[in-house]
């Protein structure tokens, strides 16, 4: 007769396993930081690459484990960086005595960035409970006009700088804030799928009227799951207003919306390392045509044309993902699980 297994004893104490990824991932974040503080340039493109992870990560909890179809992620965004914008003005003058002015800084870019969150779960909350009840399509129809209704507020408001956008907000923040960031999103939307809430999420994907007949909660999950998704969404903005000069409508409309969704897509619907690195890809590939064509045209004609050039080559890159790969780079599965069959195939091959 087969003996049970005896499980490992974990060496890490209980009460550590909760906070010990995070106390792996400062001294990390610090340091990356310090090494790059003469390179202001890959500063900001991980900043946006950081950003663009945080919002593809977090609309793929609603996309790819919920299986519901949100395309107006950009309009949770836009809450989270004007509110967030507006808090830092408002303390812009403001210190804490007994604090350097660095560790001063923080503590109140983390004051926005928690003010940015909120506002746009709130949102979500408010935009996702009656839409969620239904089935269908009503979400992205929903989250359309929410996003568009905000990015027309803003031009309007004359607190948020209209079609001018908002200036002066303190550039406060930093790769390692940024990343930092990154990390928690991936945490919690690791431990969602890991957790028996997640569960909940994949059985409504896969079937939402078999999950309601076996008892889920299918609009309380798909609500909570929602608001989660807001709540990083409006960070990122949040993020995004404390290291560009200026924000403006222009930064937070349907293209942005739909950039999101690519990368869900294109990383698989159900993926959080696929939606990572969708993300750092299609930051990255203006940068590399941007290189690319200053080579072939010293002029630099082309390389100014990249913005104009780059929704088509997302396109193309779509269209032919899902004529070769219908369920993304690496599907519902994770990059753990993909790496170590794609050798194995090599090596049989060979």
């Amino acid at each position: 007769m087969e003996s049970a297994a005896v499980p490992f004893p974990s060496r890490v104490p209980a009460s550590l396993r909760g906070i010990l990824p995070v106390l792996i991932a400062l001294p990390l974040l610090l340091l990356a930081e310090w090494a790059l503080s003469d390179a202001p340039f890959a500063v900001y493109l991980l900043s946006v690459m950081g950003v663009n992870v945080i919002l593809a990560v977090s609309l793929n909890i609603v996309n790819g484990m919920t299986g519901q179809f949100s395309i107006g992620h950009a309009g949770f965004m836009a809450v989270g960086a004007y509110l967030s914008g507006v808090t830092s003005l408002a303390l812009k003058d403001v210190a804490i005595s007994f604090l350097p002015v660095a560790v001063s800084d923080q503590v109140f870019l983390l004051v926005a960035l928690l003010v940015a969150g909120l506002s746009a779960a709130l949102a979500g909350f408010l935009v996702g409970l009656p839409s969620l009840r239904l089935r269908g399509d009503y979400l992205a129809i929903v989250t359309l006009g929410f996003g568009e209704i905000i990015r027309v507020a803003v031009t309007n408001t004359e607190a948020f700088g209209r079609a001018l956008g908002l200036s002066g907000i303190p550039q406060t923040s930093s790769v390692a804030m940024v990343w930092f960031w990154v990390f928690l999103v991936v945490l919690v939307s690791r431990r969602i799928a890991g957790s028996s809430h997640g569960r909940s999420l994949w059985a409504i994907r896969e079937d939402e009227v078999a999950a309601e007949a076996m008892g889920v909660n299918t609009t309380g999950y798909k609500v909570r799951a929602f608001v989660v998704s807001s709540f990083f969404a409006g960070v990122a903005g949040g993020l995004f207003a404390h290291f560009v000069p200026i924000i403006n409508p222009g930064s937070f409309t349907f293209v942005k919306s739909m950039e999101v969704v690519v990368m869900v897509v294109l990383g698989g619907l159900g993926s959080t390392t696929g939606a990572i690195v969708a993300a750092m890809f299609l930051t990255l590939l203006p940068e590399g045509l941007r290189s690319a064509f200053a080579a072939l045209a010293p002029e630099g004609n082309l390389a100014q044309q990249v913005d104009q050039i780059r929704m088509p080559v997302y396109g193309l890159l779509l269209v032919a993902l899902m004529l070769a790969r219908p369920q993304g780079l690496f599907g519902t599965r994770e990059l753990w699980e993909v790496v170590p069959r794609w050798l194995t195939r090599r090596r049989k091959g060979m």
